[in-house]
């Protein structure tokens, strides 16, 4: 075995009472095996200390600073270009040497002009970076009270000096018990009026800018040699020049004043404040900057915020998804990652998933599992965006689904990560995303592995590949006979609740039901779980599911009719009335029965199902009362007496609707006789609709006016092999499907499969 190690450098901060620099850097030590491949990996972080012993007030700074990066490998060449790594990102700081006990010489300097207001607030900062001196400082009530003078009177007319003073309130800010002190002070007021001042003189900059480079390019169109033309274009980079150090001061400034907001932002009483002064706004509009250390404050800002509605909706409105899609993917690892966090705190609002996957998130983000870093972040926020149907099929145009199944496959747990098979059960509810999970020996893999460990959710998300109809359902017929299997009293409940969801998707024609339900013995256990208080609710839906697709199979529905399971059913009816899934359910049970010859006699002459089913004809829900009617037709093609009892039923319904209409019409238009006339008309006058008996109905039709016989209100049945078949009361059945029923039938009713009334969304899970 080889060992490698990488070292990666990190911040560099100030020694806190040491002239020395304190160099942050992560090492990462991975063992390999002997092809290569990395077996095992550890991160330590760690620092090392740089001691600055010449350090004085007559220090060549640059120098220094070049000798420092020579001498330590951690700090990369680059940084001498940069003074964002030096004390306060102001190598003036190392022009001082500040003693607390000079402190009232530092105070007169604030007195003085804008020069020595900067040098003196440079000095106390020096003093406020160690968190020794604080106590001390917030003693000085002179001090602290000058500071927020001079910040409040001068803070537009020195950048430098405004950053110095808040960073010395920002020291404050570090520690809760200090924040009382800033708030007397108002210095939070302050911050927000300076951050907003300074966003609007950064646009006035890009405007004035934009202008010059718009005849700068105007001049290279022209390639005009002219000599007032070339002070033009020095004109220009002359300004661009400024422009950059106007940028790279005021964003040192940004950072500070919105760091000490942050800190502030611990009471939410102050976030509401700063919410208030429309702090959300302030923010999404610097995520137009490119400086790397802003953007990651910023982006941490908001994510804190965006927990609370207000302040997610303000970010609606400043388009915030937009601007962050140019973030991803980006190089800066900690802005990236910070970055996917607020994107899933905001990922719970439709609208903007919406968005998310209008600007193109949705391939990026999918790019993004790939990489450790960001996968489980990058998971969650896919996971909210296919929670939406319309969104699901858009996988299937990425290299999602090849990518998790990847992950599914090498899971050396008993458990999938809840996230990775939380997110699979969303994408199975999709017949294209099914067909990518299914390709090679996809579903194969995954019923291995459902029964090895048995997983309720890797069998939650097999239950939703098997409700599809095409070539994935018919290539569970090889898996029907292990299904079978975990239907016992033996297995946990939420597993063989899948098990049992997955068997009754299987609608296939050449499926031998008869057999699997003798061979596994399956019929005293259905007919066990339909009793009172057997199972859970969850369980016993799934159980009368079962049955009405079994049920399908003429050998089947005289086997269940024989074992009693239809005298258990009603019960389970009158048990479960309020509630319409177990009512559809168990309805389509019923329906599918009076289909064969040998059920139907049960269901008709020796249960009372037909009269529950004349209670249901008029039920609130519109798929129940379907399901309702069906049946009832074939049962009054089948028994006369039946016939005429929900003919009669049907006419009174009629009626009442009639009545009603008629009436509800007749006081709209009696309204005029109520006002502007002392005479009151009564609603119904002579002649009035009413009172013509001919368009009464009664139990024998509808009694025409002129003796016609009434309307046929039953399609014409014929019988096969003792089986009902309808010839026009089933639209498109042209022949005889595998069960030997119409082709065109009514289907199965849908399921609230993934949902309970009296639960939680499923995404709970995921959460």
């Amino acid at each position: 075995f080889v060992e490698r190690e990488k070292v990666k450098g990190g911040n560099i901060d100030v020694h806190p009472s040491e002239k020395a620099l304190i160099v942050h850097y992560e090492v990462e030590a991975t063992i390999l095996g002997e092809m290569g491949d990395p077996m095992l990996g550890e991160r330590k972080e760690c620092q090392k200390i740089i001691r600055l012993k010449s350090l004085n007030a007559n220090t060549d700074i640059t120098s220094l600073a070049r000798k420092v990066v020579e001498e330590c490998k951690l700090i990369h060449p680059s940084k001498l270009n940069e003074n964002s790594w030096l004390p306060n990102a102001n190598p003036k700081l190392f022009d001082y040497i500040a003693n607390i006990n000079d402190m009232d010489e530092y105070i007169e300097l604030l007195y003085e002009d804008i020069p020595d207001k900067v040098r003196g607030s440079a000095l106390i900062l020096q003093l406020a970076r160690n968190p020794d001196n604080l106590e001390e400082l917030l003693l000085n009530e002179t001090a602290l009270g000058a500071l927020a003078r001079v910040l409040r009177e001068d803070w537009k007319q020195s950048v430098e000096l405004a950053t110095n003073i808040i960073y010395i309130f920002f020291c404050f800010s570090s520690f809760s018990q200090f924040h009382g002190l800033i708030t007397h002070y108002k210095i939070g007021a302050l911050c927000m009026n300076i951050i907003d001042h300074e966003l609007k003189r950064h646009e006035l900059w890009q405007e004035e800018l934009s202008k010059k480079k718009k005849a700068d390019i105007l001049l290279d169109c022209l390639l005009d040699e002219d000599p007032e033309n070339q002070t033009l274009r020095k004109d220009y980079e002359k300004t661009f020049k400024k422009y950059q150090g106007l940028v790279v001061k005021q964003e040192q400034l940004l950072r500070v004043a919105l760091y000490l907001l942050l800190n502030l932002a611990e009471d939410t009483r102050t976030e509401l404040k700063m919410r208030n002064k429309n702090i959300v706004h302030m923010l999404v509009k610097a995520l137009d900057r490119d400086n790397f250390e802003l953007l990651i404050l910023v982006v941490s800002f908001l994510k804190k915020l965006s927990i609370f509605m207000e302040n997610k909706n303000d970010m609606v409105e400043m388009d915030i998804v937009e601007k962050l899609v140019k973030m991803i993917p980006c190089e800066h690892e900690d802005l990236l990652n910070i970055t996917l966090r607020l994107l899933l705190n905001l990922s719970f609002d439709t609208g903007l998933r919406n968005k998310m996957v209008q600007v193109g998130l949705l391939p990026k983000l999918t790019a993004l599992l790939g990489n450790d870093n960001y996968k489980q972040i990058a998971m969650c926020v896919l996971y909210h965006i296919s929670m939406d149907d319309r969104f699901k099929s858009m996988f299937a145009y990425t290299d999602c689904i090849p990518q998790l199944m990847k992950m599914l496959f090498e899971c050396s747990d008993e458990r999938i990560d809840l996230e990775l098979i939380s997110f699979c059960i969303n994408l199975a509810a999709n017949k294209r995303n099914v067909q990518l999970i299914c390709e090679g020996n996809g579903l194969k893999m995954l019923m291995k592995r459902a029964l090895k460990f048995k997983d309720p959710l890797l069998m939650k998300m097999i239950r939703n590949i098997s409700q599809h109809d095409g070539p994935t359902k018919n290539l569970f017929i090889d898996y029907v006979g292990d299904l079978a299997a975990q239907i016992s009293n033996d297995e946990e409940e939420e597993f063989v609740i899948e098990c049992l969801g997955t068997l009754a998707n299987l609608t296939i024609p050449d499926l031998d039901w008869e057999l699997v339900l003798k061979e596994y013995k399956l019929v005293p256990y259905l007919k066990d779980k339909l009793k009172p208080g057997a199972a859970e609710d969850d369980l016993v839906l799934e159980v009368v599911i079962m049955i009405g697709t079994v049920s399908m199979d003429d050998s089947c529905a005289a086997l269940l009719a024989k074992s009693g399971i239809i005298p258990a059913l009603i019960e389970l009816l009158n048990a479960q009335q309020e509630d319409d899934e177990f009512v559809c359910q168990i309805i389509y049970v019923f329906y599918q029965m009076v289909f064969h010859q040998a059920t139907r006699d049960v269901i008709i002459k020796e249960t009372q199902a037909p009269a529950y089913l004349i209670d249901l004809m008029h039920d609130k829900n519109n798929e129940i009362r379907k399901v309702c009617d069906n049946t009832l037709d074939i049962i009054a093609e089948y028994d006369e007496e039946w016939a005429k009892k929900i003919q009669s039923e049907k006419f009174r319904w009629h009626n009442s609707q009639w009545l009603e209409m008629v009436e509800s019409r007749q006081m709209d238009e009696s309204e005029q006789y109520l006002y502007g006339d002392d005479r009151i008309e009564p609603y119904i006058h002579e002649g009035d609709i009413l009172e013509r008996p001919d368009l009464f109905y009664n139990s024998d039709g509808l009694i025409a006016s002129e003796g016609a016989i009434s309307p046929d209100f039953f399609n014409d049945y014929h019988l096969q092999n003792g089986d009902v078949v309808g010839q026009h009361s089933f639209p498109g059945s042209l022949g005889m499907d595998g069960f030997g029923q119409p082709v065109g039938i009514l289907g199965r009713p849908a399921t609230a499969y993934g949902f309970r009334p009296d639960e939680p969304y499923y995404y709970g899970y995921g959460s």
